[in-house]
């Protein structure tokens, strides 16, 4: 049973198959709609053979289900039914969950993905527990992730940025009372220090997950 893994972000969705070295990547935006996502998937993945998949994307899901519209994305996710439209089982997951898993040792931890938003997830004794933080309001009438998400990164500057990564890292490690914290996404390496208690992750470990999503089923 061969695994397709398809890791959906706000600017590119990337591919990487079980029994293939190649990873594979197209661009997506803020217009990005499900059906393209299943045509990019058909044309990336045409030389390839796969029996499921594990698609993690950029927002709540719920039983398999993406349960509101997208904010970096285009319209259309709720209602769509990727099993459908694939012709092979999915496991539909929040991006940050799928990449949690594949980074997760043990006891209890905080996922935190510094992207184009804030992915968060939180994995206690082998319990995913999948979160929604980065739309909580933080400063000035602003949320989270406009702190810290690219909008924070290209409107505030790098420095300033840093720092804001550092104060909320402490705040949710504080409030969960967290061992491990995992800074994953595109950002996560342009920090210059790591804040106290945290750890980077790598962008593989999504695809981890994504393998891991079907262990019940090996």
């Amino acid at each position: 049973m061969a695994t397709l893994v398809v890791d959906v972000g706000g600017n590119n969705v990337k591919l990487r198959c079980e029994g293939y070295a190649e990873r594979r990547k197209s661009p997506s935006g803020p217009d990005y709609r499900p059906q393209q996502l299943v045509d990019d998937v058909h044309r990336l993945t045409a030389d390839w053979e796969f029996t499921r998949l594990s698609i993690g994307c950029p927002g709540p899901v719920d039983r398999g289900r993406v349960t509101r519209e997208l904010v970096n994305l285009g319209p259309g996710w709720p209602a769509f039914d990727f099993d459908q439209a694939f012709g092979k089982p999915v496991r539909l997951v929040n991006d940050a969950v799928m990449q949690a898993i594949g980074s997760y040792r043990g006891g209890k931890m905080l996922f935190l993905g510094l992207g184009t938003g804030l992915g968060n997830t939180m994995i206690v004794d082998g319990t995913v527990i999948p979160m929604e933080l980065g739309h909580l309001p933080y400063r000035k009438g602003r949320t989270y992730e406009d702190y810290v998400g690219n909008r924070g990164l290209e409107e505030r500057g790098k420095a300033r940025w840093e720092e804001h990564v550092h104060t909320v890292v402490g705040l949710f490690k504080d409030a969960f009372n967290v061992e491990d914290v995992v800074l994953g996404g595109g950002n996560a390496r342009k920090l210059s220090k790591l804040p106290a208690g945290a750890r980077i992750g790598d962008n593989e470990n999504a695809f981890i997950g994504g393998f891991r999503l079907w262990d019940d089923q090996a």
